[in-house]
């Protein structure tokens, strides 16, 4: 019921954010929620995919490449069913995704040849709250940076916070899905402060792919504390 409520009857602005590692475990996903939502929040390494997609340099990033014509498709779906979507505007780079390893800020744009985007910047962050502050419903799955990795957690646990405090005083209904998802969310210290938390990583995927489930029983969503 809560589901349903997220993505077929929700109030809106309903804002997705999906994050993770690759594009191509997402494809449906994706399609089919930018003809849903409001506006959709790309992180992670499939964001990488994406700027790349639009010719934006990604350095020595996790991306898949041959899918830019998927992640320009997807786009292309978006503007024609009135989603905006949101991509990094900055991003937090490393050599490599090490723990102690240097790390720098910059625009989007000024990613060097040889560097990693492993997280999303201050700015990005900022305006993803922003985006929330004027939501009304968010749907959640996939982490926004290589959040195993501190530092490269500090994007996905700042807008986790954001996203229970909106939660907490009423002007949210917020829906979190998938292993990693939970796992980032733990390590915020907020996964029990959103409105649901699905546990069934595969089964939240299907129903984010506007796959019939039987019963949302089957879910195992865990009411939030």
């Amino acid at each position: 019921e809560h589901l349903s409520r997220a993505l077929e009857h929700p109030q809106r602005p309903v804002t997705a954010l999906v994050g993770g590692a690759k594009v191509s475990t997402k494809i449906d996903l994706l399609t089919n929620l930018v003809a849903k939502v409001d506006a959709l929040v790309i992180g992670g390494g499939m964001a990488n995919t994406f700027l790349h997609a639009r010719g934006t340099g990604i350095g020595s990033s996790l991306a898949e490449r041959d899918l830019a014509d998927t992640a320009r498709a997807v786009e292309a779906r978006a503007a024609a069913s009135g989603c905006r979507i949101l991509l990094p505007e900055d991003a937090v780079i490393a050599p490599d995704l090490k723990a102690g390893v240097p790390t720098r800020t910059v625009p989007i744009t000024s990613v060097p040849h040889d560097q990693k985007i492993l997280d999303v910047g201050p700015a990005t962050v900022a305006a993803i709250q922003r985006l929330l502050a004027e939501s009304r419903t968010l749907v959640w799955n996939g982490p926004l940076g290589a959040f195993e990795t501190p530092p490269f957690d500090a994007g996905t646990v700042a807008v986790a916070r954001k996203a229970a405090e909106l939660t907490r005083d009423g002007r949210l209904l917020s829906v979190a899905g998938g292993g990693d998802t939970v796992a980032a969310l733990a390590a915020a210290g907020v996964e029990d402060r959103l409105s649901y938390l699905s546990t069934a990583g595969g089964a939240f995927l299907e129903w984010l792919e506007g796959k019939e489930l039987p019963g949302v029983a089957a879910l195992s969503i865990n009411k939030a504390r």
